[in-house]
């Protein structure tokens, strides 16, 4: 499909050429019958290259290529218009490259919100890097906890204040789906300031699509998401959001450990293999079960967990389940996981999730120039 519309959009751009041909008596072009003078020739010249700038951009992500196309497009169609015995049909190439660049607008205004919003948080979370892990910060947490934090190779790393985690995900968006949505997202996760902005990039067929930003800051979750990054499908807020929101930030833990020690979150031990965590935040509670082998390894989080944002939601069990490890930057983590809920008839798996990339103590988000 990439391929189709970048052939589209050069061949478009060359067909604006034979304008130029015209008006500088280069060629004899019997497809344009109405005259055109030089300076209205050159006019076509320029959208020709026009069209070829903004293909370039496209192809290679330029964040502004919508504004090319616009550009293009404008000019293009009010040559149409000026020539419309000859150019009518050059409207439904124009008409596409418009729609594209309408959805290339979409994805800027998202994901610089993402990023505004990514951005914030980690300016809130300061980095501790000076500050070096030790067999000490583990005092008083339970069994379990200080086997998995040790197994992890935590001790001796620098304080995990912030991390940016790249994952590939399968998605089903109801229960009874068949087919797995396939995605990919991005997570900034912190530490010292409990938060997250989780954005992800979903595709429905090959021509729909839709962009989602999950987000939890000062205690309070979000919930946005957006057709193409146009058009919004859901926007929520709510104290039920922010519960959830929280748990599930609360079961991640896993992926940045120095949680395990923060002021927020209280430590009950079940046995040697269990252990019960609350996060309680600005006005926000949730608590979860965290559940280990005898390795050390964290293989499961439960936790009851509302279902939706509606007045008559209810709390169900949602499982993470681990079924791979990894190592980065020297810190052993899930790096395959699912998720699922336990509902009343039937347990419903809606993430597989894969783990690509983290990287520790990031000082700024990375710009997002994903091509649309």
């Amino acid at each position: 499909m990439r391929i189709a519309f970048l052939i589209l959009i050069v061949l478009h751009g060359l067909i604006h050429f034979l304008g130029f041909a015209k008006g500088f008596n280069l060629a004899e072009i019997k497809e344009l019958s109405l005259p055109i003078s030089k300076p209205v020739g050159l006019i076509w010249l320029v959208t020709g290259l026009l069209f070829l700038v903004y293909g370039i951009s496209w192809w290679t992500g330029y964040k502004f290529n919508w504004l090319l196309a616009f550009i293009a497009f404008a000019v293009s169609q009010v040559l149409v218009i000026l020539y419309w015995q000859d150019a009518k049909a050059a409207t439904l190439p124009n008409l596409i490259i418009l729609v594209v660049a309408i959805v290339s607008l979409g994805s800027y205004n998202f994901n610089k919100l993402v990023q505004a919003d990514t951005s914030r948080i980690l300016a809130e979370s300061k980095i501790s890097s000076e500050k070096i892990i030790s067999h000490k910060d583990l005092e008083g947490l339970p069994q379990p906890v200080q086997k998995w934090l040790n197994h992890s190779g935590i001790i001796g790393k620098p304080f995990i204040s912030n991390a940016r985690i790249t994952q590939k995900l399968e998605m089903k968006m109801k229960p009874g789906q068949e087919k797995w949505l396939q995605a990919t997202a991005v997570q900034y996760s912190t530490v010292p300031v409990p938060a997250f902005v989780w954005s992800v990039d979903a595709r429905m067929n090959s021509l729909i699509g839709f962009k989602g930003r999950d987000k939890f800051e000062g205690g309070k979750g979000e919930m946005l998401i957006k057709l193409e990054g146009l058009i919004p499908v859901v926007d929520e807020k709510g104290e039920k959001l922010d519960e959830g929101s929280l748990q599930r930030y609360l079961g991640e833990m896993v992926w940045l450990p120095t949680l395990a020690f923060s002021p927020y979150v209280s430590w009950e031990e079940v046995n040697d293999s269990t252990a019960i965590a609350t996060l309680d935040y600005m006005g926000t509670k949730g608590s979860g079960n965290f559940y280990f082998d005898p390795k050390g390894d964290f293989i499961k989080f439960s936790a009851m967990r509302y279902k939706g944002n509606e007045s008559d939601a209810k709390r169900y069990p949602w499982i993470l389940q681990v079924q791979e490890h990894k190592s980065f930057e020297g810190i052993r983590v899930p790096s395959k996981m699912t998720a699922t809920w336990k509902l009343e008839n039937q347990d419903w798996t809606w993430l597989k999730l894969d783990i690509e990339n983290i990287d520790y103590n990031v000082k700024a988000p990375v710009k997002n120039s994903k091509k649309i």
